[in-house]
């Protein structure tokens, strides 16, 4: 029995072993893998090789990619190696249903299979497609949508008292908070909805495709609404900060007129909402697929067949995490308490005088997740 059960062991390491060399012979291809993710716990998307201690969905996905036999071990180590380029740096606890990464890999049988065996359940490669050789999902992308799920008490406002569980948003407030975030479109200086950038720097300016608010809905007995923002790159804290000032003004506490000021030189006060919330939801190639994705040779960066699995990703593992960390952190309910010590109509001068203190605080907190290009 013994002999019969070490031919077997030996049979099945011999296996992995003729597996591994076939995999060494594939030619590599450079490849875009469409990425789900639930953020919580982890330090963002991106690796931080020679730190352990802050674990990265990066990290597992490199992992994932090397036991697979999708890539040499060495490239794992040296992600240079792979071509490795990733759309979207989103930060800490910040999550994805439509993250894209771009990658040369050995093009293994049951290649999704294999690598999705090898990841938590929270990480899944939904789709892959092959692309051009010089392709880089950071440089293509033309654009990219982020949403932001959030309590509608939020926008209840501050001389109102509020029952968080009770709370229903009215088609005023909500007609309301459409109107404001539909100022965002077009292109505006957001050098003061990020951190280290001047009013003068020619790259606060950016352009906004839409925004908007859809119809709240109630889960564990709670009622949410998303936020939807396409443009076409972020900065760091931008989007939390759009949405910030949103909830400032519709709670009271800031004038409408505060937007277009913030556009302008002064140096305004805008409060950062929450991470918790915030997700990629999907980037857009188009330039891309207008010049490769009919030449016959290449796939458009489509993804309307993993539609359904991206939804049911969301529902199982990425909105039960914002709802539950929102009900057991109050994230947004303590956040709404910081509101009135900011200082909504301050000028220039007394601002700077004011906020040379905190902001030195601030700068030392990490980015939202919208830092796509935040230099």
């Amino acid at each position: 029995e013994e002999n019969g059960h070490q031919s077997k062991r030996l049979k099945s390491d011999a296996d992995e072993e003729d597996a591994e060399d076939q995999n060494k012979k594939l030619p590599k291809r450079k490849i875009v893998l469409l990425m789900a993710y639930s953020g919580k716990g982890y330090h963002g998307m991106q690796r931080n090789v020679g730190s352990s201690q802050f674990k990265t969905i990066e990290d597992d996905l490199v992992s994932a990619l090397v036991q697979s036999g999708c890539i040499p071990e060495n490239h794992g180590e040296d992600m240079k190696k792979m071509s490795f380029q990733r759309c979207a740096r989103t930060d800490k606890g910040v999550s994805a249903a439509g993250q894209i990464v771009s990658l040369k890999v050995r093009l293994i049988d049951d290649i999704l299979e294999k690598i999705n065996n090898h990841l938590p359940s929270h990480i899944r490669i939904l789709g892959l497609k092959r692309v051009t050789g010089g392709f880089n999902s950071k440089n293509k992308c033309d654009a990219r949508t982020y949403s932001y799920m959030l309590p509608t008490f939020a926008f209840a406002h501050k001389d109102q008292e509020v029952q968080e569980e009770l709370y229903r948003l009215d088609r005023e407030t909500l007609e309301r908070v459409n109107k404001l975030l539909a100022c965002y479109k077009g292109t505006h200086n957001f050098h003061n909805f990020t951190s280290q950038k001047g009013p003068r720097d020619p790259s606060a300016k950016r352009y906004i495709m839409e925004m908007y608010c859809g119809e709240p809905f109630v889960r564990e007995k709670v009622e949410f609404a998303v936020i939807k923002v396409k443009g076409q790159s972020f900065m760091m804290h931008q989007i939390r900060k759009m949405i910030g000032l949103v909830i400032a003004i519709v709670k009271g506490y800031a004038a409408e007129a505060i937007m277009e000021r913030s556009w302008g030189e002064e140096k305004v006060d805008v409060p950062k909402a929450p991470g918790l919330g915030l997700v990629l939801e999907k980037v857009h190639f188009e330039k891309y697929n207008r010049r490769f994705g009919n030449d016959g040779l290449h796939e458009p960066l489509e993804w309307t067949e993993e539609e359904e699995k991206i939804a049911v990703f969301k529902e199982q593992y990425i909105y039960p995490t914002i709802i539950n960390t929102e009900r057991e952190e109050k994230s947004m309910a303590n956040w709404l308490n910081t509101l009135p010590i900011h200082d909504f109509n301050s000028s220039a001068v007394e601002m700077q005088t004011n906020n040379k203190n905190s902001k030195k605080s601030s700068d030392l907190e990490g980015s939202d997740g919208c830092g796509d290009d935040s230099d």
